[in-house]
């Protein structure tokens, strides 16, 4: 075995350690275990990083492929960004012992083996079974690590836990429709897990918490150049500024266009025009029931994929699926109106990814005629789901584990326009360009509010918008911005605050990711100009930008330097 293959085998074997990422990446091994919490876990973690960094530093490049040479630049950013986002202190405490996740690493695994495990009833049950006889002791070792956690975050925890007897409902309603044996021993430990969910959110109310989440500019830095983005806070927060000033433009033009085709008053504003839109274009519910949106979803998702193969746009490949499914409840508070589960990239067969939904009466409105194709455009083919199926039968090892949100994000922000511009919505492309323009113009205020999440500096949110951000509560101040420049309704404002808040640097990729793609895709039009042009340059550029597999875009313009695509960034 090569250096290269042997440090592949180390790579993968240290980025499957954790249960619930066995269980997402697909590798059927001591699915019945829960993550290990504690700070001597991560301790643990941070040293076999270290120790791979410096295999990496010893593999001699010369002797291997660009293929080969770009994997380990990208291993070697997954492990560096591993450590610091351990290591980092804010608080004088690091994130893990500020971070109540007990929603998640006890609810992501069980509810991912129920709905998207092709594996027997009997194994999948034995497993989830397991896993809830551990809830008392993970939760011993949970409380064990926090110190002083976020306020915001605590809270978040706690309605994440309270959802959950919702999903062990479903678990034993499987076990007994499937006849399984073992259902008194599922059903004990049902109870036995309940009680100490109970016992830990009592506790954890109980702990003192801070409503400081900033980490300071120094370390947004890093957290950023560590996501694989080349670019400073200040270009990022100017790329927004600018963004937002351009959309902005694009919407008035929009308004004054519909306005006169719809007979509206000359003064109706963005908002009144947008509530009009919402109402003239209603998703219509059978029986009153919120779940059927999830029919009409699936119904435009056929569509989309129809006018696709009419016109070649993309490389669909046939053993691909996407499963459409209400958000569970414990997951609500983090995913504020749609959310996609990749395909797992180890998993044999079909690579099916699985779409979130989040359905409230209150969020009824935001799922429209002409909101819903830009929601499956975005989630589904071509976006998500396709790019990282795609990806997910990549043979690099390394790049089926490398998570680039610049570069999944950036993919499907462009889409949403591409796909008006190739006449998707046909009469209604004013009325869908408009709704998606309001919509999109949330990635410019994620921007500014990831940056003062970081950072403290409310400077950030200064994007031209006319907004109070006077508020010493950060969350209060970034919600006004959201606001103003979405016109979301308060439930997913606050949704869409708390992800920010703990993903740091995620929300800025999808703005930045963007930018980015556009301008890859103008450089490759501007190096094959009279050569490579119109469809068939897209077809070109769609089809090395999913088949490259994951990586950040920095990384990828280096495989169409590679190819001859587009001119060295060096030349």
């Amino acid at each position: 075995m090569s250096m290269f293959d042997a440090f592949v085998e180390r790579f993968h074997a240290h980025f499957t350690q954790n249960p619930n990422s066995r269980v997402t990446l697909g590798v059927n091994r001591d699915l019945g275990e829960l993550p290990d919490p504690s700070l001597a876990a991560i301790a643990r973690r941070d040293d076999e990083a270290a120790e791979l960094l410096e295999e990496i530093a010893g593999v001699p490049r010369d002797e291997l492929s660009f293929d080969q040479r770009l994997d380990l630049d990208l291993a070697a950013l997954m492990l560096e960004s591993e450590r610091y986002n351990d290591r980092y202190t804010f608080n004088g405490r690091t994130q893990a012992q500020q971070l109540p996740s007990c929603g998640d690493d006890v609810g992501g695994g069980i509810f991912l083996m129920l709905i998207n495990d092709p594996r027997p009833a009997a194994e999948r049950l034995e497993d989830i079974t397991s896993r809830l006889e551990k809830v008392s002791g993970y939760v011993e070792a949970l409380l064990g690590r926090l110190d002083t956690p976020v306020a915001r975050w605590v809270s978040m925890d706690v309605q994440k836990v309270e959802g959950l007897p919702q999903l062990f409902d479903t678990v034993e309603a499987m076990a007994t429709e499937e006849a399984w044996p073992e259902l008194p021993r599922l059903t004990r430990a049902r109870a036995e897990a309940e009680q100490a969910l109970t016992s830990y959110v009592e506790r954890l109310k109980k702990l003192p918490t801070t409503t400081q989440l900033h980490v300071g500019e120094k370390i947004a830095r890093e957290i950023v150049r560590l996501r694989g983005i080349d670019k400073s806070l200040e270009e990022i927060h100017s790329i927004a500024k600018s963004f937002l000033a351009d959309t902005q433009g694009e919407l008035a033009s929009l308004r004054t266009r519909l306005v006169q085709k719809h007979g509206l008053p000359a003064d109706t504003t963005m908002d009144q025009l947008e509530h009009f839109l919402a109402e003239k274009h209603p998703v219509q519910l059978k029986d009153g029931k919120l779940e059927s949106v999830l029919d009409r979803y699936q119904q435009e998702r056929r569509k989309i994929l129809a006018f696709i193969h009419e016109r070649d746009l993309f490389p669909v490949f046939e053993d691909q699926d996407m499963r459409i499914v209400r958000t569970p409840s414990f997951l609500e508070p983090s995913i504020p109106a749609g959310a996609m589960v990749q395909p797992a990239p180890f998993r044999d067969g079909t690579k099916r990814s699985l779409v979130y939904l989040t359905l409230s009466e209150e969020l009824l409105a935001e799922h429209t005629e002409l909101s819903i194709p830009n929601m499956m455009i975005h989630e589904g083919i071509p976006g998500h789901h396709l790019q990282l199926a795609t990806a997910a039968t990549h043979p690099s090892v390394v790049r089926r584990h490398v998570e680039a949100m610049d570069h999944a994000e950036g993919w499907t922000t462009m889409l949403e326009g591409y796909m008006l511009d190739v006449g998707y919505m046909g009469e209604l492309t004013d009325e869908a360009r408009f709704t998606g323009k309001r919509d999109i113009a949330r990635i410019g205020a994620r921007v500014g509010i990831d940056l003062f999440f970081m950072t403290g500096d409310k400077g950030y949110l200064d994007l031209g918008v006319d907004c109070d951000v006077t508020s010493d509560d950060p969350f209060v101040s970034a919600g006004k911005l959201l606001a103003e420049v979405t016109g979301f309704v308060p439930g997913r404002v606050q949704a869409e605050l708390n992800w920010y808040s703990q993903e740091r640097g995620y929300p800025l990729s999808y703005l930045t990711g963007n930018r980015l793609v556009l301008e890859l895709k103008r450089d490759l039009a501007a190096a094959n100009a009279g050569k490579l042009e119109g469809l068939e340059l897209d077809r070109r550029f769609h089809a090395l930008y999913m088949g490259s597999g994951n990586m950040p875009l920095a990384n990828l313009r280096r495989v169409f330097e590679h190819e001859g695509l587009v001119e060295c960034a060096s030349a």
